[in-house]
């Protein structure tokens, strides 16, 4: 069944979704299909906050070093130029809005996190994700140029190949017409025409055991625009969060940047802090390094996790800047006032993703991508803290701007076939699914973790392709389920970051290979699939 073609269509809801879909409503008609609710994204995991340069002793010049020099050598400077330039404007744009950040006598409150050379982190406590998504969910609500569509799922984009043409990565005129998307309260899957579509779907953290991202980041956007033939780029460097909640069987909890920003102190099962032994830097080091550090320290020891030490600081200032981490804590039995926190790194941020320009357009005309699930060239190997949710909303709206004038001159094919599910049944097994779940994150977890081989690739290579080919074989005698076309992506995901860390003969960011220890002047390039 076919519905009347929106003009825009945004699949996500992160706050790259939502600020594009207010930006492209002045334009058009717009739907947002988020595969739960509305409000559950990787924004809302957001702590930290959003890297902007408001103080008097800031400048736009001291933020894009601070860029560059995380990003290792690969960060197209254009691309960072645009969002520390535009990042004030953004900021006040939300606060036009309605969002509330911490303030101090009237100003902004100010944080540092690792990397930055001043205080330039805008903040809602420590819960500033969720502050911009429901500002920007409110707006949403308010526009009756927008729908949202809850609890869809979209397996596919829409393309030429739907059509019974020949498409390859060669083909030079690629274009979007839409997706095929199941609507899991009917178990029907819908086609949803635009003239314009957006891949806001965040990241790909589930790929691995032990991440900090939500159920939902399973790669979607960038498993679909790969197979629609799209190009993706920089898929190995992977962002492994330094410090995140040590507690065994459950999901990891960040402890957010801001926390050693603000005088937290890492240290062994000893009771040594041992940071500045492998950086000047200390605890304000890049993540790559501070992840590394610790994963040597536990290596090295045999340790299961270290120690952030917060209870040198004022009590009163730890229960009101980091409200959700103390709350937290406190419910795993640490009093983060005179306990200190048991910390593991944890997959937490893809810097590669669906390659797009500068106006958030991808290699396949019609289709965009804004947040997590871009490769826009703001991050390089590794991305500075903070630096993600200025990135979203710069580029979204970007890309509203750049779609808005694609829809101008866009047209529809006059038939699209609906989703063809013929042969399949309704016979899964759920512990097959599950199962192989399982198995592929943790093959990802052991191999292609924060320290890499070439040994550790080829074996993650061929588990990996063995369990393509017999989930390939799954779906295609199975009705789609989302369980199963979110395993299908992970795969897809896992086989793209395997891939390109092969290709990457080198040490770079977030890549860490022991046998190409050293970063080669020679290899400052994007690594490109497709």
């Amino acid at each position: 069944m076919i519905a009347k073609p929106y003009d825009f269509l945004v699949i996500g809801s992160g706050c790259a979704g939502l600020e594009f879909a207010l930006d492209a409503a002045q334009h058009g008609t717009v739907a947002i299909i988020t595969k739960k609710n509305k409000a559950e994204s990787n924004t809302n995991y957001a702590q930290g906050g959003i890297a902007s340069v408001i103080s008097s002793d800031d400048s736009f010049d001291q933020h894009i070093e601070d860029t560059l020099i995380a990003g290792a050598g690969l960060c197209n400077p254009d691309a960072v130029d645009l969002i520390v330039r535009e990042g004030p404007g953004i900021i006040r744009e939300l606060i036009g809005r309605g969002a509330e950040f911490t303030s101090n006598n009237g100003m902004l409150d100010l944080a540092r996190e690792g990397g930055h050379g001043r205080n330039r982190i805008i903040h809602a406590r420590d819960a500033t994700g969720r502050e911009i998504e429901m500002t920007l969910l409110r707006a949403v609500e308010d526009n009756n140029n927008i729908t949202m569509l809850e609890h869809h799922f979209a397996i596919e984009v829409i393309t030429e190949h739907h059509l019974g043409r020949d498409v390859t990565r060669h083909t030079e005129n690629k274009h979007c017409f839409g997706a095929y998307v199941l609507d899991t309260n009917t178990g029907r899957v819908e086609t949803i025409l635009a003239r314009a579509t957006l891949l806001a779907t965040g990241g790909a953290g589930r790929v691995y055991l032990h991440t900090t991202n939500p159920e939902i980041a399973t790669g979607d956007g960038i498993a679909m625009a790969y197979r629609a033939k799209a190009r993706v780029a920089n898929m190995e460097f992977i962002q492994f969060h330094p410090t995140t909640l040590y507690t065994p069987d459950s999901d990891s909890f960040l402890i957010s940047e801001a926390v050693r920003g603000h005088g937290g102190i890492l240290k062994n099962n000893d009771g040594e802090a041992f940071m500045s032994s492998y950086d000047d830097r200390a605890e304000l080091a890049p993540r790559d390094i501070v992840a590394r550090a610790i994963d040597d320290q536990l290596k090295k020891r045999g340790d299961e996790c270290v120690f952030l030490d917060v209870t040198h600081l004022h009590e009163k200032d730890l229960k009101t800047n980091f409200p959700t981490i103390y709350s937290t804590c406190l419910e795993y039995g640490i009093d983060i006032t005179r306990d200190q926190i048991p910390v593991v790194p944890a997959a937490h941020y893809i810097c590669g993703g669906v390659w797009t320009d500068l106006d958030g357009a991808t290699t396949i005309h019609g289709l965009f991508a804004a947040g997590e699930v871009a490769c826009t060239g703001v991050h390089g190997a590794n991305r500075l803290a903070s630096n993600s949710l200025l990135e979203a909303l710069v580029f979204a709206k970007r890309a509203a701007a750049s779609a808005a004038v694609y829809i101008k001159t866009a047209e529809l094919p006059d038939t699209i076939p609906d989703w063809d599910d013929s042969g399949t049944s309704e016979t899964e097994e759920w512990i097959l699914i599950s199962h192989n779940k399982k198995e592929l994150q943790q093959v990802m977890w052991d191999y292609v973790g924060i320290v890499r081989s070439d040994l550790r690739l080829e074996r993650a290579f061929r588990r990996t392709r063995l369990l393509y080919e017999e989930v390939e074989g799954y779906y295609k005698r199975n009705a789609v389920s989302v369980p199963l076309c979110q395993l299908r992506n992970l795969i897809a995901v896992s086989y793209i970051i395997i891939r390109s860390a092969m290709m990457r003969k080198e040490s770079r960011g977030l890549h860490y290979s022991t046998d190409y220890p050293a970063t080669s002047t020679q290899a400052r390039n994007d690594t490109v699939i497709g």
